[in-house]
C-alpha cells in the first residue's frame, strides 16, 4: 500500500512528540539523526551515548545529549524517561570487541536500554538488527540478534519494530571487511539487484523514519531487507 508521507509527516509534527537515539556514533545512527534532524519530526530529539559528540549546524543546536555508562545503565535511567519513540543502533563486531564484548554490547547494552526506555514510557521501540537474525543460528553474530530481538518482545511496548537489512553499503571510518567487500564487490550488481546482498545505508534510514511515520498494523512487526529498501525510496507525495 502506497502510503502519503508527507501528509503522515505533517500530521505526525503536531503530535509534538520525542524521541531518543542509541548508536549515534556509528555510521547508522549518525544518519539516522540527520535525517531524523532535517525531517523536524520530533519536538525534541535526545541522544544517548557513552561520551559527548560534536555537531555542526544550526539544526544541532537543540539537541540533547545524554552520556551514560553502559556498564551501569541502571544509575541513568533518567535518559530513558519521557520518549515517546526510541531508535536502537548499538552495534560492535566480535573482530572489535571480542566474542564476550560484542554479545555485551549487542545483547545486553541493547536489551538493558530496551527495559529502561519501556519503564520510561516509550511507546515505539526501532531496533536495527541484521538479514538472517536467528537466534538459533550457529553463527554467534547471528544468533547474538535473533536473541536481543526475542527478549525485546516480553517487554510489551506498544509497537516493536525490527529492521533486517543486508550488509550496509557505506563507507566506514572503522574497517568492516565484508562491508568494504560489499562496496568494491557487490556494488555492481547491487545497482542492477538491489536488495540481493546489501543495502545502502540511507535507505535504511530513510525506512525508519518512514515506517514511524506509518500507522501500526501488527504490534510486532520485522522488515526484512527488501521491505526496508522499497519504503526507503518511497516518495513523498
Amino acid at each position: 500500500m502506497a502510503h502519503d508521507l508527507k501528509t503522515l509527516a505533517e500530521d505526525f509534527r503536531q503530535k509534538n512528540k520525542s524521541c531518543f537515539i542509541l548508536g549515534v556514533s556509528g555510521e547508522t545512527g549518525k544518519e539516522l539523526l540527520k535525517e531524523i534532524v532535517e525531517r523536524k519530526l520530533f519536538s525534541k530529539i535526545t541522544v544517548i551515548g557513552r561520551r559527548q559528540l560534536t555537531f555542526e549546524g544550526e539544526a544541532y543546536e537543540n539537541l540533547v545529549q545524554e552520556v551514560v555508562d553502559f556498564e551501569k545503565l541502571n544509575d541513568y535511567a533518567a535518559a530513558f524517561q519521557g520518549h515517546d519513540v526510541g531508535y536502537c543502533c548499538l552495534g560492535t563486531t566480535k573482530a572489535k570487541a571480542g566474542a564476550d564484548g560484542f554479545i555485551r554490547v549487542d545483547h545486553d547494552y541493547v536489551l538493558k536500554s530496551a527495559e529502561l526506555a519501556k519503564a520510561g514510557g516509550c511507546s515505539h521501540f526501532n531496533l536495527e538488527s541484521s538479514k538472517g537474525a536467528d537466534k538459533t543460528s550457529g553463527f554467534l553474530y547471528l544468533k547474538v540478534k535473533g536473541q536481543v530481538e526475542a527478549d525485546i518482545e516480553p517487554l510489551g511496548f506498544e509497537r516493536y519494530s525490527i529492521y533486517r537489512p543486508a550488509v550496509l553499503m557505506v563507507d566506514r571510518q572503522e574497517s568492516r571487511p565484508a562491508e568494504w567487500f560489499a562496496r568494491k564487490v557487490l556494488g555492481p550488481i547491487s545497482s542492477m539487484f538491489p536488495t540481493a546482498m546489501s543495502i545502502p545505508i540511507q535507505s535504511v534510514t530513510k525506512a525508519m523514519v518512514a515506517n514511524t511515520l506509518i500507522p501500526a498494523g501488527d504490534k510486532v512487526e520485522i522488515l526484512e531487507n527488501k521491505a526496508i529498501y522499497d519504503l526507503g525510496k518511497a516518495p513523498e507525495k
